[in-house]
């Protein structure tokens, strides 16, 4: 049976007493299904978040931090007070050397500052994968607003082993951590079947990074961008960020390489009733080619060739990304 529909607050007190030895991407069983708390997450995937915690992509060098706990921070009142909270969260003591090493390729204070988010928001982050923008948002959000993980509804069968896998891992980071993570609320979210995001006009802002293309492949984006504009409030923001392909690439070209052009996903979103308020170049790299052997994953930190030309790519970085701030008209 799927889960309640409902918008569920983690209730992360409860224990993860009964994790099992079952792989990552097998279903869960149907005594876990409806579950609001992340009551099975498997051994498996805690070794997984633990190797990832270990070290940093030995070709960038983590900034300086990991020395606040942002789980003793307290809710910011004024946007002077938000940005000050959101550098803490950036310098705390839950985020992992390796995780931290990417902020120079994410760049997450610039990006979230163009965004607009403030202090009361109800924020959506749809798709989260590990969270690596979740732990840094959810604190953030935390006593300040509403932070929304829209995920893969684990209780649905048939799905890629991948969704299993990562939903496990998901929910094994915010187990960690229920100082930082008790305040999620997990909303399902299975495109292309099942690509609701809550209450009509109840969120101020929906936030997707590098999400785009997997949606042009199953070819639910225009549904995912529907659902986006419904639940945001009018005059709320969703926020895009993608790997950029060169202008005029077809959609259904680009997406097997990861990439795609602003101008669909432009089209995608104003097809929708969005209005194109803004783009930035926060995340641009003009050393990225696009003309990769393996798309995207050939660049760091898939690295899908492994050690052929690993200098190369390593030299180029992480891909060229858009940045897109949308807007829903007020009505």
């Amino acid at each position: 049976m799927p889960m309640n529909k409902n918008l569920l607050v983690i209730a992360l007190a409860v224990a993860f007493a009964g994790c099992g030895d079952e792989a990552a991407t097998t279903p869960p069983t149907a005594t876990d299904a409806g579950a609001s708390v992340p009551a099975e997450v498997d051994s498996a995937a805690q070794a997984r978040v633990d190797a990832r915690a270990q070290a940093a992509p030995p070709q960038v060098a983590a900034p300086p931090g990991g020395s606040v706990d942002a789980g003793k921070l307290a809710p910011a009142t004024d946007a002077a007070g938000f940005s000050a909270k959101l550098d803490q969260v950036l310098a705390g003591n839950h985020r992992s050397e390796a995780n931290r090493a990417r902020d120079v390729y994410r760049h997450p204070k610039e990006t979230l500052t163009f965004f607009g988010l403030k202090p009361g928001d109800r924020v959506i982050e749809i798709t989260p994968g590990r969270g690596w923008f979740t732990e840094v948002l959810a604190p953030l959000m935390r006593g300040n607003g509403t932070f929304v993980a829209a995920i893969w509804d684990d209780t649905i069968e048939g799905q890629p082993g991948y969704h299993y896998e990562l939903v496990n891992e998901f929910k094994t980071v915010l187990a960690q951590r229920p100082d930082l993570y008790d305040q999620v609320v997990l909303e399902p979210f299975t495109p292309p079947g099942e690509v609701g995001l809550g209450e009509p006009g109840s969120a101020d802002a929906v936030l997707t990074f590098r999400n785009v293309h997997n949606w042009i492949g199953d070819k639910s984006a225009p549904a995912v961008f529907k659902a986006a504009f419904d639940v945001l409030k009018p005059g709320g923001v969703l926020g895009v960020t993608d790997h950029r392909a060169n202008p005029g690439t077809k959609p259904e070209d680009s997406a097997k390489s990861g990439y795609l052009s602003e101008d669909a996903v432009i089209a995608l979103a104003t097809d929708a009733g969005f209005t194109l308020a803004e783009k930035s170049e926060i995340n641009a790299n003009p050393k990225d080619t696009k003309d990769h052997p393996k798309g995207v994953w050939t660049l760091p930190p898939t690295l899908a060739l492994g050690d052929q030309d690993r200098e190369k790519y390593v030299g180029i970085g992480e891909s060229d990304r858009m940045t897109l701030k949308f807007v829903k008209p007020a009505q």
